[in-house]
């Protein structure tokens, strides 16, 4: 596992003429005491588009890395990918968002979400958490229902880590999961389950990307309910650093808001 840092901002250099100015803009925020590290993040439906290449991103950045004289690190994603697109990106990533989007709503085996629902009885009952806008109540219903709409989505998120793993050998790289692209907002006790079921499958998720409220569009402001947002975003933030001492998560796990055309 590749140590993540605490403050990350992901950016798409889409036709590898963007990473210098890019870079500055991470230059001025350390000068003004940000200390954020860049993601230069490309999908494979955009490399597509654009006819590019996964390799092309890391060379852009190396490139501005050098031309800056940059020596706070960075990291390329390989963003949105399954196993089935992720093989142009393993020598060129060091950073993979597992998207299993097409999962999230298929039922996993009747026998796998019996087995989780069985293993996760103590998640039944009242959570109250430090920073939560209220407590997490949970009943058999409710954790059988997330286990139906979100456990498949976890164990392929599982299948896709051990590829990504197998191939990358003693490299590390750093985990992100996916989970912004469904019809509604997670609520604090799905969220919980979720990553409930992420640590069952074995995946060292360092960051997750859950659905939020409103649009996150990209170059135009925030479409929403801004404090709506806000009470989301800290209720997200109560939920993870509660998985992550219940489930032994890695401790850096850190929550993610993605942008995009159909956020």
């Amino acid at each position: 596992m590749k140590p993540l840092a605490k403050f990350t901002f992901g950016v798409g250099d889409r036709f590898a003429h963007q990473a210098s100015a890019q870079l500055d803009a991470f230059r001025k925020a350390r000068s003004m005491g940000w200390n954020i590290l860049p993601v230069w993040n490309k999908s494979n439906r955009e490399h597509l588009t654009v006819g590019s290449e996964p390799p092309s991103v890391l060379a852009a950045a190396e490139a501005a890395i050098e031309a800056a004289q940059w020596q706070h690190g960075f990291y390329i994603d390989a963003d949105h990918i399954g196993i089935a697109t992720v093989e142009p990106f393993l020598s060129c990533s060091d950073f993979f968002t597992l998207d299993v989007a097409d999962f999230i709503g298929k039922p996993a085996a009747q026998s796998a979400i019996d087995s989780f629902v069985s293993t996760h009885r103590s998640l039944i009952g009242r959570i109250d958490l430090p920073g939560l806008s209220a407590p997490i109540d949970i009943d058999e219903a409710l954790l059988r229902a997330t286990a139906q709409k979100y456990l498949a989505a976890a164990i392929r998120a599982g299948e896709t880590y051990r590829h990504i793993q197998a191939a990358k050998g003693a490299v590390p790289f750093v985990t992100e999961v996916s989970m912004d692209e469904t019809d509604a907002p997670q609520t604090p006790p799905e969220l919980l389950i979720i990553l409930a079921a992420l640590a069952s499958v074995g995946v060292p998720a360092q960051t997750i990307a859950p659905k939020f409220t409103g649009r996150f569009n990209k170059g135009v402001d925030y479409v929403g309910d801004v404090q709506q947002f806000e009470r989301e975003f800290r209720d997200d933030i109560a939920v993870i650093a509660y998985a992550v001492k219940a489930f032994g998560l890695p401790l850096e796990l850190k929550l993610s808001v993605h942008s995009g055309s159909d956020k």
